[in-house]
């Protein structure tokens, strides 16, 4: 049995000022409207979608070398995450709870990629953040608007 599925919203919602896709959570406007009429499979595709490319958008900057070490550290440093997501979410969690404070990544049980060598935390949460997002408005362009375009 599935557990219910949160909203992944943070707070930082962008589609009321105009965006296709929400800037905070990458969620399609409609989804961000919609969230609390859809059932829990409706809500589960969504998740899994954002989930699938926040892991690409980790996964391009850092390599996790040991999850145990990750998973002992987000629990010391009281971060909260969902033990049921790619790890590779729970980095980053991390990263946004205290990219300016971790000295060395490998305590955390993490490698940098060869991209991402000599780059601050700081910056590949940013970079991070911004490949999530241009993932998420490339599915919109490629695979939504079409939808809504009438012929």
């Amino acid at each position: 049995m599935y557990k219910k599925v949160r909203t992944p919203c943070i707070g930082v919602c962008s589609t009321g000022i105009g965006d296709d896709v929400c800037r905070g959570c990458k969620r399609f406007a409609h989804e961000v409207i919609d969230w609390n009429a859809y059932t829990e499979d409706q809500r589960r595709v969504i998740a899994e979608r954002r989930e699938g490319y926040l892991v690409n958008a980790v996964r391009s900057q850092l390599e996790i070398v040991d999850r145990n070490l990750l998973l002992a550290q987000l629990r010391h440093q009281q971060i909260r995450i969902d033990e049921e997501q790619n790890p590779y979410c729970w980095v980053f969690e991390l990263l946004r709870a205290g990219a300016s404070q971790i000295a060395d990544p490998a305590q955390y049980g993490l490698k940098r990629t060869p991209q991402a060598r000599g780059v601050s935390l700081v910056e590949l949460r940013r970079r991070i953040d911004e490949d999530f997002y241009a993932l998420s408005v490339a599915y919109y362009q490629r695979f939504v608007v079409p939808g809504l375009q009438k012929t």
